[in-house]
This record gives structure tokens, C-alpha cells and sequence, in this order.
């Protein structure tokens, strides 16, 4: 019995843990934040987002913006005086490891903020 208490316990760790290294890899970005996004437009889809300049996943410089709010996994942002809705739903994201703090994300591939290749989220 207490054998398999122990397991049981065991497991529920190891899910959390599991499940906070999943979410490690998308940023969570907040309301006030600066931040560097896409600005080609709507019709883009890149759709990236980064803590640091850089380009985004459609070859374009990224343009310094602010997070205004939050409302679930879209992130509204300021956009040369316009706002722009993103999502924090990504399909890519900076594959820089623990001592990046760029926090690139986009729906397409490309390289993150600091020059390396994103990889696909799972």
C-alpha cells in the first residue's frame, strides 16, 4: 500500500513537471510589456513576436510595440498606432535554450530574434 502511494505520487510530480517544461516553451507575454512583432499587416500570418529586435518569420523587421491587454491566448498590441491582435498559440518558437530570454514565437518558421532556428511547438 504504501508502495504504491508512493508511485502514485511519484507520477502526479512528474505530470506537473512535465507539463511546466511543455509550457517553457511559449513566453507569457503581459499587458505592458515592449515587445518586437510583425507589422506587415493582416494579410501576413507570420504573425511573430519577440522580447528582442530582429526580423520576423517573413524576412521584415520586427517593430517595437506594447502589450495593451490580454484576453485568453490573444495578445492585443499596439502597431504604429494601431492595434493588431496576435496569439500566443504558436507553431514555432526560439530553440535558443535556458539562457535566451528572446521569446521569439510565430505561425511560421523562420529564425528567432537572436539568429537561430525556431523549432515546431509540440
Amino acid at each position: 500500500m504504501k508502495k504504491s502511494l508512493m508511485a502514485l505520487v511519484a507520477a502526479i510530480i512528474m505530470a506537473f513537471a512535465v507539463a511546466a517544461i511543455a509550457e517553457k516553451g511559449l513566453p507569457g507575454y503581459k499587458a505592458g510589456d515592449e515587445i518586437y512583432v510583425c507589422a506587415c499587416g493582416k494579410a501576413c500570418g507570420c504573425n511573430t513576436m519577440s522580447r528582442k529586435t530582429g526580423k520576423c518569420g517573413c524576412g521584415m523587421a520586427l517593430t517595437k510595440s506594447v502589450v495593451t491587454s490580454i484576453d485568453g491566448d490573444k495578445i492585443h498590441v499596439m502597431v504604429n498606432g494601431e492595434e493588431r491582435v496576435f496569439s500566443d498559440s504558436a507553431k514555432y518558437a526560439c530553440a535558443c535554450g535556458a539562457g535566451c530570454n528572446c521569446d521569439t514565437i510565430s505561425q511560421k518558421p523562420g529564425n528567432c530574434a537572436c539568429g537561430k532556428a525556431m523549432k515546431a511547438v509540440e
